[in-house]
């Protein structure tokens, strides 16, 4: 299993960006799929997640700006980022998980500045 991120940069605040997470060696939709964060110096957190039957939670620092979504055609999970503000510059990780075992991707950087 193998998880791919992509879509980080560079976005000034109030902007947008849309990282998506392709599972390779696998079926997105038999996972429990969440995004996580860290910024330098601080613990990894989780941002949104997305559970097999498409519950969806949101940490209460992205809630209403932030949407995860899947498309199981495309074995991919998305994580649309408006409003976009300096806490959000961190390194963002795709995370699969299922019963005891769990997959992580490599990480995207996300850089909010003016």
């Amino acid at each position: 299993v193998q998880l791919v991120e992509s879509g980080g940069g560079l976005v000034q605040p109030g902007g947008s960006l849309r990282l998506s997470c392709v599972t390779h060696g696998t079926l997105v939709y038999i996972w429990d799929m969440g995004w996580f964060r860290q910024a330098p110096g601080k613990q990894r957190e989780l941002v949104a997640s997305i559970t097999r039957t498409n519950t969806t939670t949101y940490s209460d620092a992205v809630r209403g700006r932030f949407t995860i979504s899947k498309d199981p055609g495309e074995n991919t999970v998305y994580l649309q980022m408006n409003s976009l503000e300096f806490e959000d510059t961190a390194v963002y990780y795709c995370n699969a998980k299922f019963v005891s075992t769990e997959h992580w991707g490599q990480g995207t950087q996300v850089t909010v500045s003016s």
